[in-house]
């Protein structure tokens, strides 16, 4: 239930430092053409994909928080981990670059992509990131229990080098290692905050926020400031990894400890964590059929190229539960395009195929 104003919920989040990395406020407007084609709801969009460091997406604001942490803690490298062509890797060397801080990228091969110098790993390369490749479970986020052996190896590594590491878990969300609150999380708290501004300011009452959820934070930033600051939004997540209930749990740890670290008591439950896993479908990383063509009509329709990874899957999933009638004529719901788009470029096999 709402019990703050938007001024008295960004006063908290100021007391966290930031260094400057992205744009703000992204952009937010009606998919007017898309919103025809579909002949139901209200759909609109939520920019993020546009924040404008390295092709943009929602790690930026994430690391906006995480760099000034790094940085404070006198860091002079950041070590990550994620899959193969993760956003989250790049957008993390590229932060890390701007502020003079080596980036080390543990890089798993969770699909059965080649490593080959494309998308994300083509950019991480230019970059000049340190770059481990290994091997890992196909068509699963590496958690931090799977990359802990190596997370370790290379710390004692950098340590024995006389530098000073600062470890940020895969998407900077759950708090552990050098990040002792949930930032990531606390980021997506603000980016809620300005959507409700920029939705308010247009007149517009939202009811549901549809997003790729992958590792938490974004999705837990955004439920603990919907419930915060307003009675009735609601925050789905579409997985494109983990079966609902484990990763759910997730959600809530780390909303938990977002409200903790804002000094928020809303008694935050479970039923408030809205995963669906329906969309999942092959894996995390492989792309299918409905993925492939929600890519397409959103690229036709509005000229918004979304990744097949993430936001191509959630699209997905938006455009089937519009059309099975999970929401009524009357919402308002927003897209969050969380970026990723390098990604694409890597699928360009399987998408042709596909849409052959």
């Amino acid at each position: 239930m709402a019990g703050f104003t938007v001024q008295e919920f960004k006063a908290r989040i100021a007391r966290f430092p930031k260094q400057k990395l992205i744009h703000l406020p992204t952009p937010f407007r009606k998919l007017d053409r898309l919103s025809a084609e579909l002949a139901g709801p209200d759909v609109y969009i939520k920019r993020d994909d546009l924040t404008g460091l390295a092709f943009g997406g929602n790690k930026s604001r994430k690391l906006e928080f995480i760099i000034a942490d790094a940085l404070s803690k006198q860091a002079d490298v950041i070590i990550t981990w994620a899959s193969l062509q993760s956003n989250w890797c790049l957008q993390t060397a590229a932060a890390a670059r701007r502020f003079g801080l080596r980036p080390i990228l543990i890089l798993f091969r969770t699909s059965d992509l080649a490593p080959e110098y494309d998308g994300n790993l083509l950019l991480d390369y230019i970059v000049g990131a340190d770059i481990r490749i290994r091997e890992a479970e196909k068509g699963k986020v590496v958690s931090e229990e799977r990359a802990a052996g190596v997370i370790e190896e290379i710390i004692h590594e950098v340590k024995e080098q006389g530098h000073k590491p600062y470890v940020v878990s895969v998407g900077g969300s759950m708090p552990g290692f050098s990040m002792d609150i949930p930032l990531g999380a606390i980021s997506y708290a603000e980016a809620f905050a300005e959507l409700l501004e920029q939705a308010e300011a247009e007149g517009i009452s939202l009811t549901h926020v549809v997003l790729a959820t992958g590792s938490g934070a974004t999705q837990a930033g955004l439920t603990v400031a919907a419930r915060a600051l307003t009675d009735d939004v609601k925050i789905i997540g579409i997985s494109v990894s983990e079966e609902k209930e484990s990763f759910a749990r997730i959600v809530l740890k780390i909303s938990e400890e977002t409200e903790k670290a804002l000094g928020i008591d809303s008694g935050i439950k479970r039923a408030d964590i809205i995963v669906l896993d329906d969309y999942l479908k092959e894996g995390y990383g492989v792309v299918n059929r409905e993925v492939a063509e929600a890519i397409r009509l959103v690229f036709t329709a509005e000229g918004i190229v979304l990744d097949p990874v993430y936001t191509g899957k959630a699209m997905a999933a938006l455009i089937d539960l519009v059309k099975k009638r999970r929401f009524s004529k009357e919402d308002k719901i927003v897209f969050f395009h969380t970026g990723g788009t390098p990604a694409l470029f890597p699928y360009r096999k399987a998408l042709i195929e596909l849409l052959g």
